[in-house]
């Protein structure tokens, strides 16, 4: 399975995405995790340090494979070979790879750092017992540059308030718009999820879980340590959400469990 975890910045998506890879992992998957992000925590979540180089920091390769004459470039670079040469193994032996930051002159597009990191993901293909988790960056700029494409579904990340809340909105809005027609939510940080579930109710996002707001985080993140290794009331409710997922999107799922999100 492969699913894309995105959100407002800060509403905990990387915390999700690493304790969701790590309890994968342990259950026997062969579990692969791309930081899309640029601010690049998912390491940290993960309990991965230090950091592998950024793809995008392998500027040789890139323009070497990506890069042709005149300002041009490939639509479909050679990129089967990335995980092994720019990836790292960390606990449990999740794999990491970190694409880094893509300067594309305020265009958001047009460059072959953009282009190798979307062929990448496009070429990344689950097989049986095989995890791909991809910690978008924040808000929905990835989705304008498609780099979220040939994902089971869409995880989007929301915490009480409205700026939250209209990231979901336009991040379904675009992912439609890119193919992406499985969505749904996890709220965090709250007791109360019934005002937020509403507006995902308004939607026709399922909720996939509830976090509740966790003080074991703060301190997991003040010791440097990842959210598993630490445990407590979120990591259990990341637990019941890891189990709805691969019950709708692992071995032996039924297609249509995985359409209607049961």
């Amino acid at each position: 399975m492969k699913i894309a975890i995105s959100g407002k910045g800060g509403v905990g998506k990387t915390t999700l995405a690493g304790t969701l890879a790590r309890l994968f992992a342990r259950d026997g998957y062969n579990v692969l995790a791309i930081d899309v992000d640029p601010s690049m925590n998912l390491g940290s979540s993960l309990g991965i340090k230090p950091l592998p180089k950024p793809v995008t920091e392998h500027r040789e390769m890139v323009q070497e494979r990506a890069g042709m004459p005149m300002g041009m470039f490939k639509l479909n670079p050679k990129v089967d070979d990335v995980v092994q040469m720019c990836g790292c193994a960390g606990p449990d032996n999740v794999k990491l790879v970190v694409m880094g930051t893509i300067d594309s002159g305020g265009s958001g597009c047009m460059c072959p750092a953009n282009a190798f990191v979307k062929a990448l993901l496009r070429h990344v293909i689950t097989r049986e017992k095989e995890v791909v988790i991809l910690d978008m960056e924040a808000g929905i700029e990835h989705l304008g540059r498609g780099t979220a494409r040939g994902v089971d579904a869409m995880i989007a990340v929301v915490e009480p308030g409205m700026r939250s809340i209209e990231t979901v909105e336009r991040i379904k809005q675009l992912g439609e718009q890119i193919g992406i027609s499985r969505y749904f939510a996890v709220i965090n940080k709250t007791d109360d999820p019934g005002p937020v579930k509403a507006k995902m109710d308004e939607m026709g996002i399922p909720i996939l879980g509830v976090i509740p707001y966790d003080r074991n985080l703060i301190e997991a993140d003040l010791a440097g340590k990842a959210p598993i290794d630490v445990g407590g009331p979120a990591v259990e409710s990341i637990k019941v959400i890891k189990e709805k997922l691969e019950k709708m999107f692992g071995e032996g799922a039924k297609p249509e469990a995985a359409a209607s999100g049961q």
